[in-house]
């Protein structure tokens, strides 16, 4: 592989990766401008519900695991993205060919045991009593 081509794809990746958290942070803007009233203030419920403002220490937890799988899967769907890039640009390329099926299929299997681990995490907070919001 040439200095070009690992610039290329290295490029490729910071873009990809600059317009998701762009993206995110243009989706929690909105959001909090949802929650504010005329005045530019945060309705005080808006506040517990818009930034995570937790009274228990269950909700804590799951506010926390809630953000940190969705940071996890949202790295894994730009791992996909990459894995298919790769497979396009290869080439016909045997070992790149290869190289780019690993990465997907193992960005989809990371997807897979994220998606589990947030239906468990709720599942064990959700067995103590009560509703599981968030």
């Amino acid at each position: 592989m040439n200095k070009k081509s690992l610039l290329r794809q290295s490029l490729l990746v910071f873009t990809l990766m600059v317009g998701a958290l762009t993206a995110v942070g243009l989706f929690s803007s909105v959001a909090m401008a949802a929650a504010t009233d005329s005045f530019g203030t945060a309705a005080p419920s808006a506040v517990l519900e818009g930034t995570g403002g937790q009274t228990s220490l269950k909700g804590l937890i799951l506010t926390v695991v809630n953000y940190f799988l969705g940071f996890l899967g949202l790295l894994a769907v730009i791992m996909i993205i990459y894995g298919g890039v790769q497979y396009v640009i290869s080439a016909g390329q045997d070992e790149a060919i290869g190289n780019a099926k690993k990465i997907i299929m193992y960005s989809l299997i990371g997807l897979i045991v994220i998606l589990l681990s947030f239906v468990l995490v709720r599942a064990v907070l959700g067995a103590g009593g009560g509703v599981v919001e968030g």
